[in-house]
């Protein structure tokens, strides 16, 4: 039975990977160890998985319905082990985690090691990125993501709220008058992150039941928040961030609030997990960590 788990494993490896080389890199061997493997379990199994090319690979409709069943019953053999495991207060096993580089730095970095720190035995991979793929939701136990929802196939679970600020540094708005309607951000420098393939000139408020979007004129973007909140603290615009990103500016004065009347679609911080993969007993634990450690209130609002 080992052999047949270790088989599986391999499967929904290399499927989830995309392509034989980067399933070779995951997997620190040759690509064309990757390709023996694989013609030795389609011998085993007598069956055709997969339609081989240069560069990629595609699943047969053999190899779709063998890789979603192999899902499906790891994810049930994990959570057997799992619950036997907890049982006797042991949390071990692996738990990959993804998250945004800059609330992943600041504050689920931190969060991770304090939960390693009372489970030991468990292994956590986190992977660091601001570029969201759909196939990431088969390589991870969990995603943690801040803003909108668009795939359907993820479940999500809230771990904070998360506001959004238009903000400035003190001497760009000693040279250029706070705005007091969103219409008039056509007049200022504005400062805007790429990122989540959203229309990101584009800002939305609301005041009552009042709604307006303004395209705003963008001197400076970027792909990183960080980059975005060093500009704005230098004076050079106004910058639309999360409230976890800029509490800290806005509580030393280091930035301004302005717009204050209106309000801009939260950004919330939730845990996504595939619908079909399900949550493990370990990721339930930490989901529930997660929960805990934001509540009652998120510590930018402390």
């Amino acid at each position: 039975m080992s052999n047949d788990v270790i088989d599986l494993r391999f499967f929904v490896a290399v499927t989830e990977s995309g392509s034989l080389a980067e399933a070779a890199r995951r997997m620190d061997v040759t690509p064309s160890a990757v390709s023996q493997r694989l013609r030795q379990l389609e011998t085993r199994l007598n069956l055709h998985l997969i339609h081989r090319s240069t560069r990629r690979f595609s699943l047969t409709e053999e190899g779709n319905l063998f890789y979603a069943r192999a899902v499906e019953l790891l994810a049930e053999l994990d959570d057997l082990i799992d619950s036997l495991r907890m049982r006797s207060g042991e949390v071990a096993g692996t738990l990959h985690v993804r998250g945004s580089l800059g609330f992943g730095r600041h504050y689920l970095a931190p969060a991770i090691a304090d939960f390693h720190t009372l489970h030991p035995k468990l292994m956590v991979s986190l992977t660091l990125s601001d570029v969201v793929s759909m196939a990431d939701a088969n390589r991870f136990d969990m995603i943690v993501h801040i803003g909108k929802l668009t795939d359907s196939s993820m479940v999500a679970y809230p771990i904070a709220p998360n506001a959004r600020f238009v903000c400035a540094s003190p001497d760009y708005l000693a040279s250029h008058p706070a705005p007091h309607q969103p219409q008039e951000l056509a007049a200022h420098h504005c400062i805007v992150l790429r990122e989540n393939e959203e229309d990101v000139t584009l800002w939305r408020f609301r005041k009552n039941r009042k709604e307006v979007s303004i395209r705003v004129p963008a001197i400076l973007s970027s792909n990183d928040g960080d980059v975005v909140r060093q500009w704005a603290l230098r004076g050079k615009g106004l910058i639309m961030r999360s409230e976890w990103d800029v509490a800290e500016c806005l509580a030393t004065g280091r930035l301004v609030r302005v717009l204050q009347d209106w309000q801009l679609p939260n950004a919330d911080i939730v845990a996504l997990v595939a619908q079909r993969r399900g949550m493990s007993g370990r990721v339930k634990l930490f989901l529930s960590f997660l929960q805990a450690r934001f509540k009652p209130a998120p510590p930018w609002r402390l």
